[in-house]
């Protein structure tokens, strides 16, 4: 086994391809990245954009939309690409994104253009604006179906408000039938019980994929506005922090080690949070013991740090760079860093 995990970092032009005792395998990214507003410099109509507009708060410019849809774009390009060299990820659910006016700009972008982004996306509720896509490359994924099941209020003081909804895209990935439920939880301001209800209703979800078709392989990712071991995640959505703890009706969510060691996506009042995840259903885990590559399996994860995604210098040195701070421009990237999951398949 230590022999296959050597080989398993050697690259090839799509996916990383491994061979050891006459057994070849493929490697394939699958990550997830809150762009931080990546809003146009146009009003949408009914929608709270404004700040977002050249004569708003932030003074929101075609210059400063052009550096942010450049930095984007170099950050999603480069995601994954330590381990897959030249290819990145198959597929990257993103959030805070304004429509689908970026979406295309971004993927228009040359490093995303050079390998041929697509994106797909429905247009939500969110009284803000933004909303969740997913990109992916489309020589490893083909998609099937996309669909925007909404977030459900059930308190009728909560009637009047809408939030951002639950992406579904169904596709193949290495010849099996894959989706990702995309999501963006309510914010921390709203308190924890509305995070409850979104988990709880990713959950069905779930549940009613898996009951339509028992071999789906499901990522749930997203910006939970929750670390993995608060209610949301461990309770609601039955986030296990270690593989052999998932039983049928859980997922594994592999961030619960990383935020102990030390390591988060986000930064706030000089701790770390890990608000990014990607939980997997147990069909994409080896148990037990197991090392059956013969399907999709989950391999490793990681956040990931490239240098040019932190301050270097100031009061929030080694803190993710983002576009403004204290209303000050800064030319960055975004308050959260990616998150990238890897998963592995022998070839026939």
């Amino acid at each position: 086994m230590k022999r296959l995990l050597l080989l398993l970092l050697l690259p090839t032009l799509l996916a990383v391809t491994v061979q050891a005792q006459e057994k070849k395998f493929s490697v394939y990214g699958v990550g997830f990245y809150n762009l931080e507003n990546l809003f146009d410099t146009c009003h949408d109509v009914g929608k709270n954009d404004y700040e977002y507009l050249p004569a708003g708060s932030m003074k929101w410019n075609g210059l400063k939309y052009s550096h942010k849809l450049r930095n984007m774009a170099q950050a999603l390009s480069d995601m994954g690409t330590d381990v897959l060299k030249g290819v990145g990820c198959a597929i990257i659910g993103v959030s805070e994104v304004e429509n689908a006016k970026c979406l295309t700009d971004l993927c228009d972008q040359e490093p995303l253009k050079a390998r041929n982004f697509r994106f797909c996306h429905v247009e939500g509720p969110d009284q803000r604006g933004v909303d969740c896509a997913l990109l992916y490359n489309p020589s490893l994924f083909s998609v099937r179906d996309v669909k925007l099941v909404p977030y459900v209020y059930e308190l009728a003081k909560d009637s009047n408000r809408a939030t951002r909804g639950f992406l579904t895209v169904s596709g193949d990935l290495a010849g099996e039938h894959v989706v990702a439920i995309v999501n963006h939880l309510p914010s921390r301001f709203a308190g924890p019980y509305y995070r409850e209800l979104g988990a709880r209703q990713i959950k069905a979800l779930k549940d009613s994929l898996i009951a339509e078709d028992p071999k789906a392989k499901i990522l749930v990712m997203g910006d939970m506005n929750d670390d993995p071991a608060d209610a949301s995640m461990a309770k609601e959505l039955r986030g296990r922090r270690n593989i052999d703890e998932v039983a049928e009706g859980d997922m594994y969510n592999p961030w619960w080690n990383v935020l102990a060691n030390g390591t988060g996506t986000l930064a706030y009042q000089g701790a770390w949070n890990l608000f990014d995840q990607i939980l997997l259903t147990p069909n994409l885990l080896n148990q037990n013991g197991q090392k059956d590559f013969t399907t999709l399996k989950f391999w490793k994860n990681q956040v990931v740090r490239f240098d040019y995604l932190f301050q270097t210098e100031g009061q929030y040195k080694g803190t993710p760079k983002r576009t403004h701070a204290a209303g000050v421009w800064l030319n960055g990237y975004s308050d959260h860093l990616p998150v990238v999951v890897y998963l592995v398949k022998q070839q026939q």
